[in-house]
């Protein structure tokens, strides 16, 4: 069975940190390319950082370009967002994706706060 466990969301001051995780399981992690998407109320669903298979990162939004870090371990199946200098523009829920030709998993996500 499939799963995509996104953790580490919460309320952070503007200009704050906050690392986000997600743990993988089900298909052969390795050989996925990994994305963190996020959407906010109103707004549709956007990607805001991918890394390839190999650990390539990729395909940064512009609005978190300089503040977020995508990583992966391949060793432990788990793909992590680090947010820094955080913004209320940033506040939303994260989805964790997982993509290999035409498969394609999402998890629930996690909900990220900015605010005073």
């Amino acid at each position: 069975q499939v799963q995509l466990v996104e953790s580490g969301g919460g309320l952070v001051q503007p200009g704050g940190s906050l690392r986000l995780s997600c743990a993988a399981s089900g298909f052969t992690f390795s050989m996925y390319a990994m994305s963190w998407y996020r959407q906010a109320p109103g707004k549709e669903r956007e990607l805001v950082a991918q890394i390839t298979s190999g650990g390539q990162p990729r395909n940064y939004a512009d609005s978190v370009k300089g503040r977020f870090i995508i990583s992966r371990d391949n060793a432990k199946n788990t793909v992590t967002l680090q947010m820094n200098s955080l913004k209320p523009g940033d506040a939303a829920v994260y989805y964790c994706n997982a993509r290999f030709t035409v498969l394609d998993y999402w998890g629930k996500g996690t909900l990220v706060t900015v605010s005073s």
